[in-house]
């Protein structure tokens, strides 16, 4: 009988837990740390300590600061047998810097974020951006495959992250305008089911209308996204674009309800609940 391939998670918010509980399920060896303790199977005393216990490390921390935080913790445990994926949503400048960490000791990195809330995670949905090493990926995979969906493959590493702050973008951008379409109909005296008919039956329907509409009729705010993680990536859209010397007048103006929205105390709510500075008024 062949010894389960041991993995190493740092990160235990909504998404790493599960992606750790997963693999648990799939017959890994999961080792754990966060900068909080919780109570995990396997949970270590730090992140080097992880690092000499598996080979194959997930990322999944909250912004580019805990990114390069977590790689210098782990660095002077790496070695050339090591693949680390980071699952963040980071600045390119960010996926450069911490490849050049990590290549540093002979380890091996993939630029890996995700699209996927916390249902995705709990049932192994999660999709997957993947840039690096033909090997490498070929290694990570059996490992994704515990928690992933589908896997999408980009041809340049960082790219994946840039897709992922893209992407990013237009979810911001449906939910404040599926936040706006009921506001106006709500005060037409519509109700909001018929609401969600017409979009079930109209071309502007998508994923984010199926899921997002019903907790917004619902005021239900309990995190899948976290308002203050969505005002993170939309800095990081914005950042990009001036970097990019172009214009992006929607982006800013979301950016500005996000941030009205944090200011208010809701960073650890979904960032749907910033629809409520719209039906609020």
């Amino acid at each position: 009988m062949s010894t389960p391939i041991r993995v190493g998670v740092i990160g235990l918010g909504i998404i790493g837990s599960r992606v750790a509980k997963n693999l648990r399920k799939k017959g890994f060896d999961v080792y754990v740390w966060n900068r909080t303790p919780k109570p995990e199977p396997n949970f270590v005393s730090s992140p080097a300590e992880l690092a000499k216990a598996c080979q194959i490390i997930q990322i999944f921390v909250s912004n580019d600061a805990a990114v390069l935080e977590t790689l210098a913790a782990v660095r002077t445990a790496l070695t050339p047998d090591h693949l680390v994926l980071i699952h963040s949503t980071i600045s390119l400048e960010t996926v450069l810097k911490a490849k050049e960490a990590v290549a540093s000791t002979g380890a091996h990195l993939i630029d890996a974020p995700f699209t996927g809330s916390k249902g995705a995670a709990e049932n192994g949905q999660i999709v997957y951006y993947l840039a690096g090493d033909k090997a490498d990926l070929e290694r990570a995979e059996p490992v994704l495959a515990a928690s992933r969906k589908a896997l999408v493959y980009f041809r340049r590493f960082g790219d994946a992250s840039l897709v992922k702050i893209a992407t990013n973008m237009v979810t911001a951008a449906i939910v404040q305008a599926l936040a706006e379409a009921l506001t106006v109909t709500e005060r037409a005296g519509i109700d909001p089911q018929e609401l969600v008919a017409a979009i079930e039956n109209n071309a502007c329907r998508s994923g984010v209308s199926d899921f997002k509409l019903k907790t917004l009729i619902a005021r239900d705010f309990d995190p899948n996204f976290s308002l203050m993680n969505m005002l993170k990536d939309s800095y990081l859209g914005l950042d990009l674009a001036k970097r990019l010397g172009v214009q992006l007048p929607l982006a800013e103006t979301i950016n500005q309800v996000l941030a009205e929205a944090d200011s208010k105390g809701w960073a650890q709510q979904d960032f749907a609940v910033a629809s409520n500075l719209v039906r609020d008024q």
